[in-house]
């Protein structure tokens, strides 16, 4: 496929049928499951599908490629968040078990919101973290970052913005 300014919905057709196969064996390689091999590879094309910048292709394998990789990603980094989940909801008594309904709204809560932070800048994240998961003071958080306890509240407040921006989207 030569360098084009965007890809538009037919080149993108034409970019699935030569490649598909192709990713789905470049993912399978690294999953070693074609199930989430496949999957995966569709969730590629979905992505380049709701890009709405415009893309240039030179080399559609290395393209791809680093797309799925990106995919492949945030796969690994579910499953984990999702391993660690199902561990702290095995420790919870089973009289306060939530139901069915309502683990899974939580895991794609924790999900959107793990995908909201992954966005943010790290010394954000990681002030936001310490404070709401750890506790910690705003001078405590100042002092592990090496920053001021201002540009501490900053942080933690543009990260509390992306999370009630991300709870407004989903109501």
């Amino acid at each position: 496929m030569s360098s084009t300014p965007a890809v538009s919905p037919t080149e993108l057709a034409t970019l699935y049928r030569q490649q598909h196969r192709w990713l789905q064996r470049w993912l399978w390689r690294r999953l070693n499951c074609s199930q989430s091999a496949a999957d995966l590879a569709q969730d590629t094309f979905l992505r380049l599908l709701a890009k709405n910048q415009p893309i240039e292709i030179q080399a559609p394998r290395s393209f791809l490629a680093k797309v799925a990789q990106s995919v492949l990603s945030n796969h690994f980094r579910r499953q984990k968040l999702e391993k660690a989940y199902l561990q702290a909801l095995a420790l919870v008594p089973e009289d306060a078990v939530p139901s069915a309904e309502t683990q899974w709204i939580l895991l794609e809560t924790l999900m959107a919101l793990d995908e909201v932070l992954s966005r943010l800048a790290l010394p954000v994240r990681q002030a936001f973290l310490w404070s709401q998961l750890d506790g910690l003071s705003h001078g405590e958080i100042a002092e592990r970052l090496g920053t001021s306890i201002t540009t501490v509240k900053r942080y933690i407040v543009k990260a509390g913005a992306q999370c009630i921006l991300l709870d407004s989207q989903r109501s």
